[in-house]
């Protein structure tokens, strides 16, 4: 009878194992050794891992030997045999490098194989040079710099109410979520089954927009919600009504951006009589600053994206019902990032990084 080898495992080898499983980047037959290993560590027999984890005996038995016997590199596979794969001489690496540095004439960025007939060299080494050296034409950031005067003052007080609020006061990230549009597909979706993923028709029927105000409670992760068929400073005023209503007593930080409805004349007038209410503007150019884009961003892609809405009432009801479902459970936000390293990296202006392609 064979007795498997026995697993213990070091604090640092628990974590870099559960980093490798956690991963979005490991490969499947990385993650799926971790798993082995993490499981013998538990005490496991091979035959309960096996089970657990839909794996062969075989493959159980070679990856936790590898372990014992070689810790984490034994996780890896072996070289294989044969001639190692080149990457030209250093010349050829070196001008492969210089022209991708330099757009191509009359186009934007280089592909593989066009650096590959430009330099000579097949489109898969020029590719291994790229990886090497982390290069990427084909992938662009955009950003956008803050001019903001007040852009440390902003960044600081923001931050603060983030890491440090104020006792006995409630924080409260708020903006709005303008032309949301009600689309109506024009067939009803195909639903999902076993072996076929949900499908629904590309083109759509428009019935109009509508803006939904958001109001988003750092501490608890409660959200506030309510829609308009405008984004007026009169909407505005109505949506401050709500929150000065359902949360009748007690000081208020506001979290806002820059947009004009928040700073109009009569929103000056509503918060000067409601000395309560606190603002606190985020840097121009800088609204991810705000918590409630997060969870926009959640709703967008929970409850909005997929769905079909016959008419602005019907999508005023999912947002509605998407509320309701949020709040039952909600999870507050973790802000992590302290002033002094938005800072480090905001000078000499913050950049807003809007989109990766």
């Amino acid at each position: 009878m064979r007795i498997a080898a026995p697993i213990s495992l070091t604090e640092k080898e628990q974590e870099k194992l559960n980093k490798i499983v956690r991963s979005h980047n490991a490969s499947d037959k990385l993650v799926k050794r971790a798993k082995i290993i993490l499981e013998a560590a538990k005490g496991l027999t091979n035959e309960a891992i096996g089970e657990k984890l839909s794996l062969s005996q075989k493959m159980i038995t070679l990856w936790r030997n590898n372990f014992f016997i070689n810790r984490l590199d034994g996780l890896n596979d072996k070289p294989k045999s044969g001639r190692p794969r080149t990457v030209r001489s250093p010349e050829k690496v070196a001008e492969v490098i210089h022209k991708t540095l330099i757009k191509p004439e009359g186009m934007t960025h280089w592909s593989t194989r066009d650096m590959g007939k430009e330099t000579g060299i097949s489109h898969s080494s020029v590719h291994r040079i790229w990886e090497n050296v982390d290069l990427k034409p084909h992938r662009i950031k955009t950003f956008k710099y803050s001019k903001d005067p007040l852009l440390e003052q902003k960044i600081v007080d923001v931050v603060g109410l983030y890491l440090n609020p104020p006792e006995n006061a409630l924080v409260i990230s708020v903006d709005e979520k303008s032309q949301i549009q009600a689309l109506e597909r024009t067939r009803p979706p195909l639903a999902m089954k076993p072996g076929s993923i949900e499908r629904q028709t590309h083109d759509y029927k428009r019935h109009g927009t509508i803006t939904l105000f958001g109001a988003l409670k750092i501490a608890t992760g409660e959200a506030i919600g309510e829609c308009y068929p405008k984004h007026r400073n009169i909407e505005f005023r109505k949506f401050l009504n709500k929150l000065n209503k359902e949360i009748p007593t007690g000081e208020i930080h506001l979290i806002i951006d820059n947009y004009g409805t928040h700073k109009h004349e009569n929103v000056e007038k509503w918060f000067s009589l409601h000395p309560r209410f606190h603002r606190h503007f985020t840097p121009t150019s800088a609204s991810w600053m705000n918590m409630i884009e997060i969870w926009f961003g959640i709703l967008t892609r929970k409850a909005l994206k997929r769905s079909s809405f016959d008419s602005v009432a019907s999508l005023v009801g999912g947002i509605k019902a998407y509320l309701d479902v949020w709040n039952r459970c909600p999870e507050p936000f973790v802000w992590t990032k302290t002033s002094d390293e938005i800072l480090a990296k905001a000078k000499p202006n913050i950049i807003n990084y809007t989109s990766d392609t």
